[in-house]
């Protein structure tokens, strides 16, 4: 047991992580906005439902609203999207134990966003990389495994760090506890910007990455993104088939190739065909966290004077598609790769 743990949203990463420390016996509780979803997640006819091929459970967990949440949590572990991170600090900060620290498993640099609002030196930071999504209330499909590591923000090795790796261990047996957290956060910035151009496509994550015609854009954006990332002072890491060095600007397009294909590789053996970012624009219709995402590497790249024109041109897609202006459709990244090489 490691003390109380509150998982902060519900959702397919908040889901899948805290339903594995629920059932290994750790004190957890969730929060999340939707009453619908809580409904079912404290429903004993209902419940906490995880299916797909890496487990399956069932049963009711403990859950509120946040207008009902009342005590105070040791740990807790932000799952928003990144662009609810802001709000769901503000909604915990009083919730958080004297000494206790936040676990930010989330993508992009949510985990800035949280600690501009609870301190750096209450925030610890986490990478995911597992499949999962939340496909109604109370369920959730677990696709696949992979990459999970935490760190403390200055590279520390802190008693909570062990404390929350022993935790997460529960979760995802080969999970990573690192002195440079950062690069793998950066090293999925550029990942993510492949995930972002899949979302725009209908074809899927596997198929929409073998297009031979789509390399050169996926080494721009790739590239964009890393190229910020060194001038950050941070060297990405590569996971799941995702090696940054065949992104840089002396790398071979073979090599680019071959990093593609064993991501392509990687989503071919899981039962989640399509991103988050896709379920966004698809299925939930609601705004992606392409802004709390690209949007920041952009500023970040403009501030330093790096231009990053395959990620504009994304992200401005991207808005046309949350906007009603334009739909998914597997011809926009021939488009985009076309306009970038003119």
């Amino acid at each position: 047991m490691s003390g109380r743990v509150l998982v902060c949203g519900a959702g397919a990463v908040g889901g899948a992580v805290g339903a594995a420390l629920v059932d290994a016996g750790h004190d957890v509780e969730f929060v999340d906005m939707d009453g619908d979803h809580v409904a079912a997640l404290r429903d004993p006819g209902r419940g906490l439902v995880i299916e797909g091929p890496v487990r399956s459970r069932a049963g009711s967990v403990r859950a509120w609203r946040p207008d009902e949440l009342s005590g105070r949590w040791d740990k807790v572990m932000i799952c928003v999207k990144a662009h609810h991170t802001a709000a769901a600090a503000t909604m915990i900060a009083p919730h958080l134990a004297d000494g206790g620290c936040v676990l930010t498993l989330q993508n992009g640099l949510a985990a800035r966003l949280a600690a501009d609002v609870l301190g750096r030196d209450r925030v610890v930071v986490g990478f995911v990389n597992f499949g999962a999504d939340r496909t109604g209330d109370g369920r959730i499909m677990l696709g696949n495994r992979g990459a999970v590591a935490l760190g403390e923000w200055d590279g520390q090795t802190t008693v909570r760090l062990g404390e929350l790796f022993r935790l997460l261990g529960d979760f995802e047996p080969d999970v990573i506890a690192t002195p440079d957290i950062w690069a793998f956060i950066w090293g999925k910035l550029a990942y993510a910007a492949l995930l972002f151009a899949e979302a725009t496509a209908m074809a899927g994550i596997a198929a929409t990455l073998d297009r031979p015609e789509l390399l050169p854009l996926w080494r721009k954006l790739a590239g964009e993104a890393i190229r910020t990332a060194r001038a950050e002072g941070v060297e990405p890491a590569g996971f799941n088939g995702f090696e940054p060095a065949a992104f840089g600007p002396r790398a071979r397009a073979a090599e680019s190739a071959a990093s593609i294909r064993a991501i392509a590789d990687f989503y071919r053996g899981g039962a989640k065909p399509h991103s988050g970012v896709w379920r966004d624009l698809a299925v939930h219709r609601r705004k992606t966290e392409v802004d709390a995402q690209l949007g920041m590497v952009a500023d970040i790249a403009a501030a330093r004077g790096i231009a990053t024109p395959a990620l504009s041109g994304l992200i401005a897609l991207i808005h046309r598609i949350e906007g009603g202006t334009a739909i998914q459709d597997d011809a926009h990244l021939a488009e985009l790769a076309h306009a970038l090489a003119a």
